[in-house]
C-alpha cells in the first residue's frame, strides 16, 4: 500500500517530505510532482528501483529516464556541459525542459542511454519537488508517469493511488499537475558546433531558448 502524503504546492510540510524522502533512501518509488505532470522517482544509484521503475512503465533502457536536479550547479557534475550548452539552459531553467546531454562518469552506465552515453536533465519549477530533492541530498531519477499502452502523463494524485498503489511506494499530492510533458532538447550537437534538437514540443515554449 503506497503512503499518501499531502502537501502545499508553494509551502510544502517538511515533515511529510522527510517521510517521502525517507521511502526513497529505502529504494522506494514514489510519484512526485512537478511543472509539467505527475512523474516517478527514485534513488538515482539504486539498481532494483531503477529497473522496478522501468517495469512500472515498460520501457527499456533506451527511453531517456532524467535526472531532477535542484538548481544548474547540481546538473554539472552529471552532465558535461560547454560555454554555449550553458547559456541556453541558464535561459530556461527552472521550468518544464528536460535536456539530453552527455553524461560524466557519476551518472550510473545502468541509467544512462547504452549507445548515446547520454542523460536527460532537468531542474523543475515546483517548491515541493525542490525541497523533496534537498531532503534527499542529491538528484532523483524519473520518468513521465505515463501509464503503459497510454499516451497522456497522469495529473490526478489521487488517481495515481488508485492505480499504482500496490507497485510504488509514496505519492506526494500537492494537486493536480499540469496534463502536459515537458519539452525535451537534445543539446548533445551544440557540443560539436551544431545546434539544439527539439525532439519533442510540450509545456516550455521555445521561445527562451531562442528556437523556433
Amino acid at each position: 500500500m503506497a503512503q499518501y502524503f499531502e502537501v502545499h504546492p508553494d509551502n510544502p510540510q517538511q515533515r511529510l517530505l522527510k517521510q517521502a524522502a525517507t521511502l526513497l533512501a529505502r529504494g522506494e518509488i514514489v510519484a512526485v510532482p512537478t511543472d509539467s505532470s505527475y512523474a516517478l522517482a527514485c534513488h538515482l544509484d539504486d539498481k532494483d528501483a531503477v529497473e522496478r521503475l522501468r517495469r512500472i512503465r515498460q520501457i527499456d533502457e533506451k527511453h531517456h529516464l532524467t535526472l531532477l536536479c535542484r538548481d544548474l550547479s547540481e546538473l554539472a557534475n552529471y552532465a558535461i556541459v560547454d560555454n554555449r550548452q550553458y547559456r541556453l539552459l541558464k535561459a530556461a531553467t527552472p521550468g518544464p525542459y528536460a535536456f539530453l546531454l552527455e553524461a560524466t562518469k557519476v551518472v550510473p552506465r545502468r541509467v544512462s542511454h547504452p549507445q548515446r552515453k547520454t542523460i536527460g536533465l532537468r531542474v523543475p519549477d515546483h517548491n515541493a519537488l525542490s525541497e523533496l530533492i534537498m531532503l534527499h541530498g542529491e538528484p532523483l531519477l524519473a520518468t513521465t508517469l505515463i501509464p503503459p499502452g497510454e499516451t497522456e502523463a497522469l495529473n490526478d494524485p489521487q488517481v495515481i493511488r488508485e492505480r499504482f498503489e500496490k507497485q510504488i511506494g509514496g505519492v506526494i499530492d500537492a494537486g493536480a499537475c499540469a496534463s502536459q510533458p515537458t519539452t525535451v532538447v537534445d543539446l548533445v550537437p551544440m557540443g560539436t558546433g551544431g545546434e539544439p534538437v527539439v525532439v519533442r514540443l510540450g509545456r516550455g515554449p521555445l521561445a527562451p531558448l531562442g528556437l523556433q
